[in-house]
């Protein structure tokens, strides 16, 4: 048990359930669930409301926890910090970096969030990424959602990290994402990651289309009109 309370923050990810018994399995107490709710912005600010620690646990619907992750050793965040980020290995091409990581985060930035299209880089304060890897990010158990992890993530990649991430750095991780070959519907992810880099090109000449990126009606209706109605029932 910890002295942090937990969130999972899920939205239609078909092993959330379980991947819920299991973080409360690690973290230990009752971990809280916050599911299903529209706007990606307005849900991160909700999961503030849920908890009694002003520093939480926040996973996502979609996030496998290490069973060894060493909860009892988490140091609280800093003066000046407002989230931590753990490393999670990606199933389908090898990288392991922030992306669906485990976070501690501060409840008091979730209320004061700007705008950004990676909604939570529009924390006020400082972002610390931890080198210990947390989990995996279980974002490939269907085509669909395989094909939305590599387009959000390669479109923002190719907008430019509001992290401060390097040319190079994001160059690295588009390539190793559009090579995805690796466990379930990893070819999906692939041509997400592709689609990702179109939709970035022509949105960088009106960024507020940008937005679509956290709106799960149209990138259903996005992948369903790129990879047909096939794809989404499969």
């Amino acid at each position: 048990m910890t002295g942090f309370d937990a969130v999972q923050l899920s939205y239609d990810e078909p092993l959330a359930d379980s991947l819920h018994t299991r973080l409360a399995r690690v973290l230990g107490g009752n971990v809280k669930r916050l599911h299903g709710v529209r706007g990606m912005r307005r849900a991160y600010r909700l999961t503030a409301e849920l908890v009694d620690t002003e520093q939480f646990f926040l996973a996502d619907g979609d996030f496998a926890i290490d069973h060894e992750f060493p909860t009892g050793a988490v140091e609280p965040l800093a003066d000046g910090v407002s989230m931590r980020v753990w490393r999670a290995v990606n199933p389908v091409n090898g990288l392991t970096y922030g992306y669906g990581g485990l976070k501690l985060i501060r409840a008091s930035t979730l209320r004061e969030m700007g705008q950004a299209v990676d909604v939570l880089a529009a924390l006020p304060g400082r972002v610390e990424f931890s080198q210990r890897t947390a989990g995996t990010t279980l974002f490939n158990q269907s085509p669909f959602h395989a094909w939305k992890a590599g387009f959000r993530e390669c479109a923002m990649l190719a907008r430019g990290s509001e992290y401060g991430m390097t040319d190079t750095s994001a160059q690295e991780r588009i390539a190793a994402w559009t090579a995805s070959s690796e466990g379930d519907f990893a070819a999906y992810a692939a041509a997400g990651a592709r689609d990702g880099i179109d939709f970035a090109a022509v949105a960088a000449r009106d960024p507020k289309c940008f937005e679509a990126l956290n709106d799960p009606a149209w990138l259903h209706g996005h992948f369903t009109a790129l990879h047909g109605e096939q794809a989404v029932a499969g």
